[in-house]
C-alpha cells in the first residue's frame, strides 16, 4: 500500500510557488500592455496615412487602412480591458494584424498589391514596420508565457 502512495506522490509535478506565479503574471501583464501599445501605434500610423497621405482615395487600399485602424483600436481595447478570459483571443488578433500588415506592406513595396505599389521607406513606413513586428513578438511572448 505504501509503495502505491509513494508512486502517486512521486509522479505529481512540483507545485509552483506563489511568488513564481506572481512574477509570471506580472511579466505577462507587461507583455500584454506593451503589445496593445504597439497595436495602437500600428492603427495610428494607418489612420494618419489614410487622412494625411490621402490613402482614402486609393481603391481597396484606402478602406483597408481604415479597417486596420478600427481593428487595431478594438484589439488594443480588448487587451487593455479586464477581459481576462478573452486576452488570448485578442492577442491572436493582434499578432494577425501585425503579421498581415507587415506582409502587405512588403508586398506593396516589392511588386504591388490590389493594383497599388508603394515606394520608399519614409518615416511612417519604418514606424509601422517596427510597431507591427513588435506587436507580433510581444503578443506571441505573452501567449507563450500564459501556457
Amino acid at each position: 500500500m505504501s509503495t502505491v502512495l509513494e508512486r502517486r506522490t512521486a509522479t505529481r509535478p512540483p507545485q509552483q510557488s506563489v511568488a513564481n506565479v506572481d512574477v509570471r503574471r506580472e511579466r505577462g501583464t507587461a507583455l500584454r500592455i506593451l503589445g496593445a501599445a504597439a497595436i495602437l501605434v500600428v492603427g495610428a500610423v494607418h489612420l494618419e496615412q489614410y487622412f494625411g497621405v490621402h490613402f482614402r482615395v486609393v481603391p481597396v487600399i484606402g478602406p483597408l487602412f481604415l479597417l486596420n485602424f478600427i481593428g487595431s483600436l478594438v484589439i488594443a481595447a480588448g487587451l487593455l480591458l479586464p477581459l481576462r478570459r478573452l486576452h488570448a483571443l485578442f492577442a491572436l488578433g493582434g499578432i494577425g494584424i501585425g503579421v498581415v500588415s507587415f506582409t502587405f506592406l512588403e508586398l506593396s513595396e516589392h511588386g504591388g498589391i490590389f493594383g497599388f505599389q508603394d515606394y520608399g521607406y519614409r518615416a511612417a513606413i519604418v514606424v509601422a514596420l517596427a510597431a507591427e513586428a513588435a506587436a507580433a513578438v510581444l503578443l506571441a511572448a505573452y501567449l507563450l508565457l500564459r501556457r
